[in-house]
């Protein structure tokens, strides 16, 4: 939004100053050598073209700041791993990284541990060329499009790891950032036998630490976890914040299909300590996110159908982790808004509810603009996930900003974030097929959403300060 920190900051306080009052989230900042900022050089620097810590410290003056920490992984360009590619396992930094020696014995991959493994690349590990001695050598690498990546996995058992991640959350805190979230975190524990995400109970000791050391600094935690749902339940019960990634899908099938039941269903039984969302720099999540709540045949219609309205796909690399009927869909990458057929109805609605939900609900900055699918991008970078990363110049946005779905959208983000019944209980309340109704009550406060799916009207009735009940349609 305005390509740079400064420009943003203009943005946020002369357009969505009431908007964002509980915070920002700035996607990586930081010099980076691929992924669009998640293969981060360091995050001791902000990248020259973007601005300063000055900048970031400027933002946080105004908003709480959300940044990302890819825990699991850092650049191949990192002076750390330039360092380690000149002089090898001479190098100062060469306990940051897992080597395949520290997995196998001998340093050899055993294929059939790999098979169970769920991958993101068809190999987890990148070979390279030590300058100073010739020697190869093989280096962990979770993610990644090249070979060898550009994203080399850190080793979180090491002490020098957890020295390089404090000093990183150390200048968060002197930067003004409040929350960090632990983006890939699920990958950090590698184990054989296992399926290397999210190990149980591995995953937990590492999550402990880092929380104490978080809370040392007055930092908030928010793990980033995509996986079957009783994972992140297990994660709430740790006490952590969870992003809701179940909701996505349950709205947009909701709303497609013009039936509740479902979403109705899991709005009763969800944690409430979570960050709310339905959409965002990837996609909408699927596979595994929502492995054992849907019917895999249903699941390919609403696929297929957001397919047609221009989506793209992310795919399960691994067939141990597909499901039985081959279904390997990972993500839907496409604006919510056209995922919806750009109805602004249904639309407004999917906020409606996202906004009753309890937790804290996160509006992706493409959504919040009703931003459309950029096939330009993918085109320029052959990149699917580009279709929701629209670059907006200042002029864009503002042209954004006079679109009727955008100003009934900033009004209810406004109720949403005044009308003081959202901080006392919410309710789901018993409804027809075709409909959703779900009530928040405090003290003397109440209001309670309606939304028609055969219709797509949504109504929110209230109570205001003088008493009256008031109808308010999104």
């Amino acid at each position: 939004m305005g390509g740079n920190l400064k420009t943003l900051h203009q943005v946020l306080l002369k357009h969505f100053a009431d908007i964002c009052q509980g915070g920002i989230h700035i996607l990586p900042p930081f010099p980076s050598s691929g992924d669009r900022g998640f293969a981060p050089l360091t995050y001791l620097e902000i990248e020259p073209s973007f601005g300063s810590w000055e900048d970031i410290r400027a933002i946080g003056d105004h908003f709480d700041i959300l940044v990302d920490l890819m825990v699991n992984h850092i650049s191949r360009q990192s002076p750390y791993f330039q360092d380690f590619l000149a002089k090898g396992r001479a190098s100062a930094y060469a306990d940051l990284f897992l080597t395949l020696d520290k997995i196998w014995e001998d340093g050899e991959p055993v294929q059939a541990d790999i098979d169970k493994m769920f991958l993101r690349r068809p190999l987890p590990y990148s070979t390279f060329k030590v300058e100073e001695t010739g020697e190869e050598i093989k280096v962990w690498t979770t993610f990644g499009k090249t070979d060898p990546s550009e994203q080399i996995d850190l080793d979180i058992h090491s002490q020098q790891t957890k020295q390089l991640l404090t000093e990183f959350f150390a200048n968060f805190k002197e930067q003004n950032v409040k929350i960090v979230r632990l983006d890939a975190v699920g990958y950090v524990i590698k184990k054989l036998g296992t399926s290397c995400f999210f190990v149980e109970p591995d995953i937990y000791a590492f999550l402990d630490w880092v929380k104490e050391m978080a809370d040392s600094l007055g930092i908030e935690l928010l793990p980033e976890v995509h996986a079957h749902y009783s994972t992140q339940f297990k994660l709430a019960e740790h006490g952590c914040w969870i992003y809701d990634f179940i909701l996505p899908y349950r709205v947009l099938e909701a709303l497609v299909n013009r039936s509740g039941q479902e979403l109705c269903n899991y709005l009763k039984i969800r944690p409430h300590k979570q960050f709310t969302m339905l959409d965002c720099h990837d996609g909408i999540p699927v596979k595994p996110d929502m492995d054992d709540l849907i019917d895999t045949r249903e699941a390919r219609k609403l696929v297929d159908l957001c397919v047609e309205r221009g989506a793209n796909l992310s795919l399960i690399l691994s067939d141990e982790h597909k499901a039985e009927d081959g279904f390997d869909v990972h993500q839907i990458r496409c604006t919510y808004y056209n995922a919806l057929n750009c109805d602004d109805a249904a639309y407004l609605a999917a906020r409606a509810i996202q906004f009753f939900a309890p937790g804290i609900p996160q509006v992706y900055y493409v959504g919040l603009l009703g931003g459309e699918n950029d096939f330009a991008r993918v085109q320029e970078t052959g990149e699917g996930r580009e279709i929701n990363r629209h670059n907006y110049t200042v002029e864009e946005i503002e042209q954004a900003l006079e679109k009727e779905v955008v100003q009934r959208l900033l009004k209810l983000i406004r109720f949403r974030n005044t009308y003081d019944a959202f901080n006392g209980e919410f309710s789901v309340l018993p409804s027809a097929d075709h409909e959703v109704r779900l009530t928040w009550r405090k003290g003397e406060t109440s209001c309670e959403l309606h939304v028609n799916l055969k219709t797509y009207q949504s109504v929110i009735h209230y109570v205001d300060e003088q008493g009256q009940t008031i109808d308010y349609t999104v």
